[in-house]
Formats: structure tokens, sequence, C-alpha cells
């Protein structure tokens, strides 16, 4: 049941000063009818504010002594929304949004082998990179994603969209042996992608981190330099891990080892490492993710529409795992809405283990923001309604007739909401949102780039 705040337990001042008389002014005060926490768990306060200030959390109390606490500068009211931390998408490609349903219902290595490769050897460029990116940027936003994670081809191209939507993002550039629209082969991109962590040292909301694609595209002397770059300058590694069973066995029969057991002995299975899908997975890979501290990413709207297999995540979590949630590229969803993922993922997990209680509706909450957080290595930062955090939050009508009578938030969020209930959303206190609005991207430009694309592409296979 929601609670009502209490003063004692969540009000405090970002500078630790005791309250005076005087009001403390402020840039923000957003009143929520619900607010979710995410941290602590399993908490939603009724009827209270969040105090913001110089982009982060100040303090959240009780609505209604907000009035003799603050003098905000903008007051917002959402009287019957729940407000809750941004989602965090761990991964995806965001430039592949323009490749939307060109090649639906085939297996993963017939859809990347015959479809989507020979596309993307014809189409992919600077200004698809951009085009494409803007448009999950928009869709990401008009649902509730305030952080993403992205691996693809011109990683800078979706580095600059994501510094002018004022998204939070962590671009993962793309390392691979053999030819690409991006580089000849692993060195190069190594070399570019270095350079493009240096362009984006400083700055405070993109990072650049290693992405080596997958086990079957990379060898050992590329991970190997990896492993030693990442060390080094403790830099997250993302890469797709035992994303089929088709994958395992190949490498079994190539090797006699399995892609995690050749990842530990690289060194390259660390608390920085994200491993993405893992749908083939025994007892000797979680005992592998325990003691490495590596993380997951689950993608299961992606997994179920190729057919790849299930991510035993309610399995791993138990296991003290830390499991996030993904999209993966809307060209194998075919949405970049990350409710939608979350609503996947619990019922995935209570069918494969023929258990009704497994991933309930606030630890998948917490899958999509906290534990999104804590894979991307930013955790301090964003993930959770905390003092000191930066305000990354997303606001979510459940006044709707679909989502009556609201007995609990959470389980409304996660089992009968979706994206198109998200009607604002901040990073770091700035509105990227607003009514359903985007404040920094031009939906009709946006729209009008990607027709232009789809006509592209259509008119040259015709």
């Amino acid at each position: 049941m929601p609670a009502e705040c209490s003063t004692a337990k969540v009000y405090r001042f970002a500078n630790s000063r005791q309250a005076t008389s005087m009001p403390q002014v402020i840039d923000k005060l957003i009143r929520a009818r619900w607010i979710i926490p995410v941290v602590p768990a399993q908490k939603v306060y009724r009827n209270c504010a969040l105090a913001i200030d110089d982009g982060r959390i100040v303090a959240l109390v009780p609505a209604a002594e907000a009035a003799a606490r603050f003098a905000p500068r903008e007051e917002v009211h959402l009287d019957q929304h729940a407000l809750i931390p941004g989602l965090i998408n761990t991964h995806n490609h965001a430039a592949m949004t323009l490749l939307r349903g060109i090649a639906d219902d085939r297996p993963l290595m017939e859809w990347l082998e015959q479809h989507i490769w020979p596309t993307e050897k014809k189409w992919v460029s600077p200004e698809f990179a951009t085009d494409g990116s803007r448009l999950a940027a928009a869709e990401m936003l008009r649902s509730g994603t305030t952080t993403f994670s992205d691996q693809y081809f011109f990683p800078e191209a979706t580095a600059q969209v994501a510094r002018e939507s004022g998204m939070r993002a962590q671009i993962a550039f793309p390392v691979i042996d053999f030819p690409t629209p991006w580089s000849r082969n692993g060195d190069e991109a190594l070399q570019k992608g270095l350079a493009l962590r240096d362009d984006y040292r400083a700055h405070e909301r993109v990072e650049v981190v290693f992405a080596p694609h997958a086990p079957y595209t990379v060898g050992d002397a590329t991970l190997e330099k990896i492993a030693v770059y990442a060390a080094e300058a403790q830099v997250p590694v993302q890469m797709h891990l035992h994303e089929t069973s088709g994958e395992v066995e190949r490498a079994l029969a190539e090797s006699g080892e399995r892609p995690t057991e050749r990842l530990q002995r690289l060194g390259l299975l660390g608390p920085q490492t994200l491993c993405v899908h893992m749908t083939e997975v025994n007892e000797r890979d979680i005992e592998l993710l325990q003691q490495s501290g590596a993380h997951v990413a689950h993608c299961p709207k992606s997994n179920l529409k190729l057919a790849s297999g299930f991510c035993p995540a309610a399995r791993l979590l138990d296991a003290g795992v830390n499991v996030s949630l993904g999209t993966d590229g809307a060209a194998s969803n075919n949405s970049l809405d990350l409710f939608a993922e979350a609503n996947t993922a619990a019922l995935l997990a209570k069918a494969i283990s023929g258990n009704a209680a497994a991933l309930p509706a606030h630890q998948t909450l917490a899958m999509a923001t906290i534990n999104g957080a804590r894979a991307l290595g930013i955790d301090e930062i964003t993930g959770s309604l905390e003092v000191g955090k930066s305000a990354d939050l997303t606001a979510v009508d459940l006044g709707g007739l679909e989502q009556q009578p609201l007995h609990d938030p959470i389980s409304q969020l996660i089992y009968t909401g979706g994206g198109h209930n998200v009607s604002d959303v901040w990073v770091a206190g700035r509105q990227l949102l607003k009514s359903r609005k985007l404040q920094t991207l031009n939906e009709a430009e946006v729209i009008q780039r990607a027709q232009h694309w789809r006509a592209r592409i259509a008119g040259h296979s015709e």
C-alpha cells in the first residue's frame, strides 16, 4: 500500500544545512500523486514532492510541507501520476530503428547474414546513423527512457545525437575483426573508438566504452587488447554473449570452451563487463558471473522474436547476478518501449520458472532503473530517486480508464502501463518531454527523415 511521506524518514537537505524559517530557493519542485524512489525497495510515497536544484535531487518531502520548506522557481503538479527514476535501456542499436520491420520472422543468423548485414553494407553511413539515432532517441524519450547504452557503427553520430537530445548515454563502440561500414578490422575500430573516448572524456552525460561485438566476430588477440585497455583505464565493456544455443555449441566444438570461460581466460569477465542476452546458461556460467561480478542485459522481446532462447533472469537474480533490461535494436524488437520490455520480462520469468512469484513487479521495475545504472557503472549518479543523485525522472499518467481501479501503482506500471502513458521526462533536471511533446528534438523532422530512408531503401530493393 502507498505510504504517506514522513519528514523524519525522507527529508534531507543536499548540503546538510538545518531547516530555517526562510524557504530554500530551488530550481524546481515536482508534486506527484505517487513517488516511487526504487531505493529503498518497494516504497511508494503518496502526495509527496521532489525538490530539485542545479540538476540534482535536494529532498523528498510531504507535499503539504513543501511550500514552507522551499521557494521553487518552477512548480510542477502531477495529480494523477507516478514519478519514478528515468528508465535505463542497457542495450540498443539506435540507428537500426531505420530498419524496423525490414526482415521480420527469421532466426538470428539468417536475419543477420542474409538481410541485416547486406542492408547495412549498402546503406549505413554517418547520415544514416544520425537520422536513425534521432528517431530512436525520440521514441525512447516518449516512452520514459532517460539513459541508453548503444552499440552501433558510426558511434560518433549517436554520441552527438545524445548530446543534442539531452539524454544520458553510454556509447559502446563496436569492435569486429572483419570489415564493417565503420572500420576495416578490430585494430582500426579500437583506434577510432579510443579517439572518440578522448573526445568525450569530460562530458557529464556521455561516456564511450568498449563493445567487442560477439565471440564469433572477435578473435583472442583483439579481446586481449581490449582486456588490457579496459583494466588500465577502468572502462566498461559490453558484448553479445550466449545469445543462442548455436553460439555456445559452435564455441564448444571449435575450442572446447564455453564463451564465458573464454572471456574469463582472457581477463575480460569482470565487474565492468555487461553480458548481453545470456539465453543459454548452465551452472558453470552462473558461477563465473557470480565470481566475476559481471552483469547481464536481458532483452526478452528481441530474443523471443528471433527465437534465440530465454535468459533465466529470475534464476540469475536469485544467484546474486545483477540483471538489467535492454530492448536491443528496433530491427529485432520492433519497439524501444522499456515498459513493454519490463512486462515481457516479468511474464516470461514466471513461465520459464513455473513460479508465479518469480520477478515480481517491484523487482522488474528495479531491473529497468537501478539495476541498469549498476550495469553501466553509473548507480551513484542515477537509477533511483535519492538525495544527491541526478534528477533523471519519468512521470507516468495512471489516471486512465485502463489503470482503474488502482490498488498498487507499481503493479500498474509493469502489468497494465506502457510507454504511451509517459507524460513528462527530465534528465539532470532539464525537461526533455513535456505533456507528451518533445522539447529538444523536432518530431516532424524526425518522422520526415525516417520516411526519407524508407523510400531510399525500398526504391533500391525494387
